[in-house]
């Protein structure tokens, strides 16, 4: 019935694009924070920022009963995002490359002064 709407190659065609343009024009972290409490019931967003912290667990080498204990996220949450890391599109791998990046210039510009 649907089955090819949620299939990778498939799926970012079915994607309407003004919610990310819209998320592009947010200018602060709380605006962010706003938006997305706005947008999504309370469940649905504590369930993305589980994932998130999960995935950056992951991308950390942590192990899953680590992230368990921190995250309360099921050992298929982990699982799921997992399989995401080591096959998806790569994106959440550069965010987490660029929040490191973004960290360390932080870091780097205190010392200088």
């Amino acid at each position: 019935m649907f089955k090819g709407v949620y299939m990778k190659k498939n799926f970012k065609g079915t994607r309407k694009e003004d919610m990310y343009k819209a998320v592009l024009q947010l200018e602060t972290i709380e605006e962010c924070m706003d938006f997305f409490e706005d947008i999504c019931a309370e469940t649905e967003l504590r369930a993305i920022e589980q994932r998130f912290d999960v995935a950056k667990m992951l991308y950390q080498d942590k192990v899953y009963s680590d992230i368990m204990s921190v995250t309360s996220a099921s050992t298929a949450t982990i699982s799921r995002v997992n399989r995401v890391l080591n096959g998806g599109t790569g994106m959440l791998e550069k965010s987490f490359r660029r929040l490191e990046e973004s960290e360390e210039k932080k870091e780097s510009d205190k010392s200088d002064i």
